[in-house]
């Protein structure tokens, strides 16, 4: 069963064929293609590499105080990802869950903890721009509206350090997307196919000097397909166009920037899987008919919900959707020199963004009898959906699932950076002079109404399952068998509708000469939270679906309670600073340390349980604080590049998690080293990093008995290393990521057992232009969680948890053209 593909928006197709229809008359009009980058011109991984971002100007990294990665175009294509967040676990001291599919990744810095998803310590980045200024908003991860694609130069990956002063909400770190802007002319176009899974991708990128004054660069791609794991119908289905027009001027330029996302992708929220064994030894294993590696809950029999909206008016979801992010976004920087030495740079951003989140969320997993007992009483069972109640019962395992169906109705975000900046001389060096400020604005407007199913457990075809009553009365339709979710309660139908304004003024004064470099900055965020949110009432006999009867199912309905809705009144203030040093003991050998404070403000989590009933939170309640210090060592020689840094970081923690309705009020403190290198020596390279993370819960106050506990999820040990070779017309190399064991959860009971994925890649250059690539994803098969949602096991019985898997073996062929 294949779903449909949408009606493209007409607006956004205009642009787009506007700007491809211009770039090859403007190129045609341009000089001839500049040569390119000379053999000389540093890696993104050198040291001599230059980076822009968590800086108030570019430096080389050998001479910054920051812990700063680059990501090459030609290390992500190596790494073979299947998501932007696969591609974040190349990066040293980032732990990336990348087991949700093409979005809602949870994603940490070095020991900040990861309590309930998403990414609540870092920012991610377009252009020195966030894409969304919190990171971890329920089910609209801000990775969900960010796609990798050919558009990209490189990305630029800040762990702590300046990331407190140079943006908000950011004191883990920054990862940023930076565009290629079309230095040298030239163009590729490649196709991508899944070899062992269904999935077919282009991509294409053009761009180049128009003349002496304006360049230029386009780049997108659009795929269809099931994805790596095959639920049975078509999962897939979308694209991205990103371009951007540069301006020279005398001092500076001008640039434009266009972004339009419109992206359908599944999202994979946690696997059965069968655990023997013990808590410390656990031994994990798949089912008749269902692997957790490679098999999903979705079906092709599970593709539609009928219940209510926001608004409590009957509606129809598409399960199909997924993760369902449109985003169009329009971003100017303008840069300045001007005759007296001051600098004027202004970035502005403006994003009108919404969409869906909906995927099967697997309540329980069980017996189907003790199931169909615990919503039809004794005696009650399950039998295939739209059958006879007199049919056979079934007797295999179910899920109860519950389906998070959460519209994104407003996500739309603006953010402007204006910074004034001078060189003076000053005490036999420079005196490097930087202030800004910073204001944005974040919509966070969602409903949330999520139903109950049951389902069998199977493969990609899996059959809804109807509950019969002792008396032989259907008390499910289709699988459904409540409008809310009351096996936890009926907590999860709301709908919020808020705004966030950030106004943020900085100072950045960095003192440098030939060896030494000292630099200091401090930031104060301001912000203000406004607007309201309703939670959940019980309806009697309410009519969903329109039928004129009242079914077992409508007894008892979960609506939004507009009709008490509650204020969002409150605002918020922290400082942030940072402090740094970094000392050339030779042109190849440089020692830098640094200390900082940096906050990130509490959005959309507190607003059940935490806002009080005028619309206020208490101040310790709003900010959560990371205080973090450093220190480390660069150094290159014949061809290596190493970086060495210790690391000390402690942290407040706020947060809310909606699949277990569980407050969090805690302090975490982490320490550790993280090591990242690059060598090259003639045909053969090799880049790497590894971090190793001592972490743990200082403070709860919630839970008391988990001071002196490991977090959940934190490995001592995270590694990943890429050797390559080339040949005349080949190279061919790995990519593997690895884990040591962690806990499932808090209570330090159930282990994961770490694992290690492998991924081989292969080019072969058939001609100059020509280029064939073989990539394999887990070319072991390995099997591997990332979390769990059940913290504990019964020793030596055979158990059902339900865990987040990497997928197993995925094949994909390219081929790419370049001219």
């Amino acid at each position: 069963m294949h779903h449909t593909p949408r009606k493209p928006n007409r607006r956004a197709l205009a642009a787009v064929i506007a700007l491809l229809l211009a770039a090859p008359f403007a190129a045609a009009q341009a000089p001839a293609a500049s040569p390119g980058p000379d053999d000389e011109a540093p890696t993104p991984q050198s040291l001599d590499a230059i980076i822009v971002t968590g800086t108030p100007a570019a430096q080389t990294k050998l001479e910054s105080s920051v812990s700063i990665s680059t990501i090459g175009v030609e290390q992500i294509e190596q790494s073979a990802p299947r998501s932007t967040a696969e591609i974040f676990r190349n990066i040293p001291g980032v732990r990336s869950e990348s087991t949700g599919g093409e979005g809602n990744a949870n994603i940490a810095v070095r020991g900040l903890p990861v309590a309930a998803g998403g990414a609540k310590f870092l920012q991610l980045q377009e252009d020195g721009m966030p894409v969304l200024e919190f990171g971890d908003i329920a089910f609209g991860n801000a990775d969900i509206f960010l796609r990798a694609d050919w558009s990209l130069d490189r990305i630029e990956a800040l762990r702590g350090g300046s990331a407190s002063t140079f943006a908000s909400n950011s004191p883990g770190g920054i990862i940023n997307f930076v565009s290629n802007t079309g230095e040298v002319q030239g163009g590729a176009i490649g196709l991508t196919a899944g070899l062992d899974y269904d999935s077919f991708r282009t991509d294409f990128r053009y761009g180049g000097p128009i003349n002496d004054q304006w360049r230029f660069h386009v780049a997108g791609f659009y795929r269809r397909g099931d994805g790596v794991r095959d639920p049975g119908y078509t999962a897939e289905d979308g694209g991205q166009i990103k371009a951007n027009l540069t301006r020279e001027h005398d001092g500076g330029f001008l640039r434009f920037h266009l972004k339009l996302l419109d992206d359908r992708a599944i999202g994979y929220l946690p696997m059965p899987v069968r655990v023997t064994g013990t808590n410390r030894n656990p031994r994990f294993s798949g089912f008749p008919g269902f692997d957790p590696g490679r098999d999903t809950p979705h079906s092709p029999n599970f593709l539609t919900d009928i219940g209510l909206d926001g608004n409590n008016q009957r509606r129809r979801t598409d399960i199909a959707d997924g993760m369902r992010p449109k985003s169009t976004a329009f971003g100017l920087e303008f840069q300045r020199a001007f005759d007296n030495g001051w600098t004027l740079d202004n970035r502005f951003r403006y994003a009108d963004t919404d969409g869906r989140f909906v995927s099967p969320f697997p309540a329980e997993v069980d017996d189907g009898a003790d199931i169909a007992a615990s919503i039809g009483g004794a005696g009650a069972r399950l039998v295939t959906a739209g059958s006879a109640a007199t049919s056979p019962a079934y007797t295999g395992l179910a899920i109860r699932e519950h389906l998070f169906n959460t519209e994104i109705n407003d996500f739309g975000n603006y953010a402007n950076n204006l910074q004034l900046s001078k060189a003076f001389d000053s005490a036999g060096g420079t005196l490097d002079l930087a202030g800004g400020w910073y204001r944005s604005r974040q919509n966070i407007d969602m409903d949330w109404v999520w139903n109950s199913y049951v389902l069998a457990l199977d493969g990609n075809d899996a059959r809804l399952l109807d509950v019969i009553s002792a008396t032989g009365q259907r008390l499910s339709t289709n699988g459904l068998y409540a409008y809310g979710v009351p096996f936890w309660g009926n907590c999860c139908t709301r709908s919020y509708n808020t705004k966030y304004v950030i106004d943020a003024p900085y100072l950045s004064l960095a003192w440098s000469n030939d060896r030494l470099s000292v630099d200091a900055s401090v930031r104060r965020d301001n912000g203000e939270a406004t607007g309201n949110y309703a939670g959940s009432v019980q309806v009697a006999n309410l009519d969903v679906n329109g039928n004129g009867t009242i079914e077992p199912t409508e007894r008892s309905v979960s609506t939004v309670n507009n009709a008490a809705v509650s204020p969002v009144n409150y605002d918020w203030g922290y400082t942030s600073w940072s402090v740094g040093m970094n000392w050339l003991a030779s042109d190849d050998l440089a020692y830098f340390a640094r200390a900082s404070r940096g906050g990130r403000a509490n959005a959309d989590r507190l607003l059940f349980g935490v806002v009080r009933a005028d619309g206020s939170v208490r101040s310790e309640d709003a900010v959560d604080l990371v205080d973090q210090v450093e220190a480390g060592v660069k150094w290159r020689w014949e061809g290596l590049d190493l970086y060495l840094t210790a690391f000390r970081a402690e942290t407040e923690e706020q947060n809310f998690e909606a699949t277990n309705q569980r407050f969090l009020n805690r302090t975490y403190l982490a320490k550790g080293i993280e090591i990242e290198g690059a060598w090259r020596s003639g045909a053969f390279s090799v880049n790497g990093g590894a971090t190793w993370t001592d972490a743990e819960i200082s403070r709860d106050q919630i839970s008391p008995a988990n001071v002196g506990n490991t977090p959940r999820r934190q490995a001592d040990w995270v590694y990943q290393v890429t050797p390559a070779y080339a040949f005349e017309r080949w190279t061919i190399g790995a990519n593997v990521i690895g884990t040591t064991d962690s806990y499932a959860q808090d209570n330090n009971a159930l282990v994961m057992p770490g694992f290690v994925q492998t991924n081989l890649f292969a080019d072969w250059r058939v001609t100059d232009a020509l280029t064939l690539t073989l990539n394999v994803n887990n070319v072991f098969d390995e099997f591997g969680i990332t979390e769990s949602e059940e913290g504990a096991i019964v020793d030596n019985a055979a158990n059902i948890i339900r865990a987040r898997s990497i997928p197993g073996r995925s094949t994909a062929l390219s081929l790419r053209y370049d001219f």
